[in-house]
């Protein structure tokens, strides 16, 4: 069966009552959207101001969530571990409380996350893991920074990212990959066409290799990194390139013309 387009806007850490009550507005106008899922991804506070906002044609997910913890306990002679997914984690908001909030979707691995707060490959595949077994589908990022490109790693940074899941052997049918080149993330620069196909290409190979051919040919990998509406038809003409994950300009009315790349 074809993969259906998909295209997410991140927000980040952007976002007031006023400013998403307009983000909302051009949504909802731009309904119904055809052949494609979309998916909007606010910061926490608002994440059920926005879903109560918008229509059904535009799902909500969340930016990040943490993963399970195993407490360890005795009941007589035997040694129990027990899976919990609340308590003491400051800050942090667990899969089961977004499902609570009715959501469906939760961004994991975005290199914000990996970079900035030193988010190890190990981490991310357990959180990811832990979403899916909660009920959460997954938007999971890869992607190299400029000096890895230039060195001649990005094959080698984008698989040990992916090997890091493939290991856990999540069902990957409720994960989207996300390649994202952190040199390209908010910088204005973006790979071209061929160079985000090339890699593409690679990760669904991959997927073939470690996981199945039925996984590599069913999973959508979308692209993320400085699009917008002058290159995204470009980009979405590209066999492997299934949609979009987009920043900065998910947050203005052309985010619409992104979604509709492929109609």
């Amino acid at each position: 069966m074809p993969r259906q387009f998909f295209v997410g806007g991140n927000w980040k850490m952007n976002g007031d009552k006023a400013s998403i009550d307009g983000i909302v507005n051009f949504l909802n106008a731009g309904a119904p959207y055809k052949d494609v899922e979309v998916v909007v991804s606010p910061p926490s506070p608002y994440l059920a101001y926005a879903k109560d906002k918008l229509k059904p044609d535009v799902l909500v997910a969340a930016q990040n969530c943490y993963k399970v913890r195993t407490e360890r306990g005795e009941v007589g002679e035997y040694s129990l571990c027990v899976e919990v997914s609340k308590g003491a984690f400051t800050g942090e908001q667990s899969p089961a409380m977004l499902k609570d909030l009715g959501l469906k979707w939760v961004i994991i691995g975005h290199s914000e996350r990996r970079h900035v707060f030193g988010e190890s490959d190990e981490l991310t595949a357990d959180k990811t893991l832990h979403a899916i077994q909660e009920g959460l589908g997954v938007i999971f990022c890869i992607g190299e920074k400029l000096e890895e490109r230039e060195a001649g790693k990005t094959k080698e940074v984008n698989f040990r990212q992916l090997a890091a899941l493939v290991a856990k052997n999540p069902d990957w049918s409720k994960i989207v990959v996300a390649y994202e080149p952190v040199w390209a993330i908010g910088t204005g620069k973006t790979a071209s066409p061929e160079q985000a196909q090339e890699v593409h290409e690679w990760v669904r190979e991959f997927l073939n290799e470690k996981v199945s051919k039925e996984v590599g040919g069913a999973t959508r990998i979308i692209y993320g990194g400085s699009v917008t509406p002058d290159n995204c038809v470009e980009l979405g003409k590209k066999g492997d390139i299934d949609g979009f994950l987009v920043g900065g300009a998910s947050l203005k009315p052309d985010f619409v013309k992104i979604i509709n790349a492929r109609n």
